[in-house]
């Protein structure tokens, strides 16, 4: 059988790098890693919660942590900015505070920083969420993949495919729909090819998306 593995793991060293940059003792390893995992469900939770109601969607690309003995630097890449809380000038010391209280951490400093993305169509996990929220709308998943990838091309990518697996338009069988344009080489470890696998809950039951993105070969 085909042995399947995520390409960020597979590219590791080579053209992709760690999200999370930190060392520990082994002993303290699951503890920082639960960290971490608090901090971006903070986040995504904080900006789902503090969002405009007409823009739908977060528009996090990713979020990178650095851990130092006596800082923890987090750096938000977001596709658009104003998405995130337009017009409050306190949010960001607001998201501070909700972070330090989850982690109830009193040694530390907590940094959070903003990094604006170029391309947000070119970014995985916001084309990702865009799908979700087109079949939420109830539009047909084939036309929410072709929209997908027209705006993926908008951003110069050399390949990309889709795939939606679950329930798909409500039918009793599961099943599994991708697309694919231009070349997206999996086996190649040189070729830099962003990745993100993303769940959605519709009124039928759970479906998975995935995306791949293939951006250069290096």
């Amino acid at each position: 059988m085909g042995q399947k593995m995520n390409p960020l793991g597979f590219r590791l060293g080579t053209t992709q790098h760690h999200h999370s940059f930190w060392f520990e003792k082994p002993k303290n390893y699951s503890v920082s890693l639960q960290e971490d995992e608090k901090i971006r469900n903070c986040i995504k939770n904080y900006v789902q919660k503090n969002r405009r109601i007409s823009s739908g969607f977060e528009g996090i690309a990713r979020i990178e942590i650095k851990k130092r003995i006596d800082l923890i630097q987090v750096i938000i890449y977001i596709g658009f900015p104003n998405f995130l809380i337009e017009g409050q000038t306190g949010s960001i010391e607001e998201l501070q505070v909700n972070i330090q209280k989850k982690l109830h951490s009193v040694n530390r400093r907590l940094n959070i920083a903003i990094t604006k993305v170029e391309k947000p169509y070119g970014q995985p996990n916001i084309l990702a969420e865009y799908i979700a929220l087109q079949l939420k709308n109830r539009v047909s998943f084939r036309k929410a993949m072709k929209k997908a990838i027209e705006l993926a091309e908008q951003t110069d990518t050399k390949g990309i495919q889709v795939q939606i697996a679950g329930r798909i338009n409500g039918k009793e069988i599961a099943r599994v729909e991708w697309i694919r344009e231009g070349r997206v080489p999996l086996q190649t470890i040189r070729a830099k090819i962003d990745h993100c696998s993303y769940t959605i809950r519709t009124i039928y039951g759970v479906l998975g998306i995935k995306i791949w993105i293939f951006l250069e070969e290096q």
